[in-house]
């Protein structure tokens, strides 16, 4: 079933939203040290549950999936890009949660993948090392490094987030009100962290001196690329089979990557520019259902 236009062009401008989230994380760290942006972020996010209802969904399975999903993923993410992690690079380089979403499920709940979703992770993965033969400049060690955990973490709670139990009610699930109610989980841990490390003289002076930029940045995180983005994202895959939406997301660092090289000169030498699209090549991949296009074809 192909998509109506109008959702096409949803599908693309949330892309472009995600992509672009990128650069705006960057400019809000400069404005925030990375634990407060992301609890700020969550805070924020969490505010409509004032008015949405909570998904029948046990608290336990909630809390493990925000730790995973928000407080693991951004945590490491924010702090990477604040220690020498280009957004360009990160957009791309955060996509290999793909590869680790396989590998756990493969682990833990005993999958067995496809052989062009094994093609397609050995692709990627060789992208990844390409990337990381290129560490030096602008690129350091401990960004490269936090960035990949902060894969890791997303592949983990895309794993809760496949084992999540079905409400008893029988309806599914609605993806805003679940981001909505997983953003209380990260509010406590984040400010905690950002307590600790950042210490509350940072903290009281990045929130007085921030700035039409920093609390701009934070306005887009939240409502663009939270709120929004999962919402509509959320309504296509009510419409429309995940087959079909699913792919749309490998525009997401597309975007990033150029929206970076254009607000930030971010450059990229060709062993970056090899391992990215190593990357996105073993995404698509892995990810694009060639076999059933194929099979359409021969079919028609």
């Amino acid at each position: 079933m192909g998509m109506r236009p109008v959702h096409l062009l949803w599908a693309i401008a949330i892309t472009a939203v995600w992509g672009f989230n990128f650069v705006v994380i960057k400019a809000g760290l400069g404005s925030f040290p990375p634990l407060l942006l992301t609890a700020l972020r969550f805070a924020f996010a969490a505010l409509p549950a004032l008015v949405l209802e909570r998904p029948a969904v046990p608290w336990r399975h909630m809390i493990l999936t925000g730790l995973a999903l928000f407080v693991g993923q951004y945590v490491l993410l924010f702090v990477a890009m604040s220690h020498g992690m280009p957004p360009g690079l990160a957009s791309i380089t955060l996509q290999i949660q793909a590869c680790f979403t396989m590998l756990l499920a493969i682990l833990v709940l005993g999958e067995r993948p496809q052989p062009r979703q094994i093609a397609g992770a050995a692709v990627a993965l060789a992208g990844l090392a390409a990337i990381g033969s290129t560490v030096g400049g602008d690129v350091s060690t401990l960004g490269l490094g936090l960035t990949i955990l902060s894969a890791l973490s997303w592949a983990a709670g895309n794993l809760l987030l496949k084992r999540m139990p079905k409400p008893a009610d029988g309806r599914p699930v609605k993806m805003l009100n679940l981001i909505v109610w997983l953003s209380l989980v990260p509010i406590a841990p984040t400010l905690a962290l950002s307590l600790g490390f950042e210490g509350p003289e940072r903290i009281a002076a990045a929130l007085t001196h921030a700035g039409w930029l920093g609390f701009g940045a934070l306005f887009y995180i939240v409502v663009f690329s939270t709120l929004l983005g999962f919402g509509v994202w959320g309504r296509l895959l009510s419409l429309y089979a995940a087959s079909t939406v699913v792919p749309f997301s490998l525009l997401v660092p597309i975007f990033g990557a150029v929206s970076a090289a254009l607000v930030f000169h971010e450059s990229f030498g060709p062993g970056r520019l090899a391992g990215m699209a190593l990357i996105m090549s073993g995404l698509a991949i892995s990810s694009l259902p060639i076999g059933r296009l194929r099979a359409k074809r021969q079919a028609a």
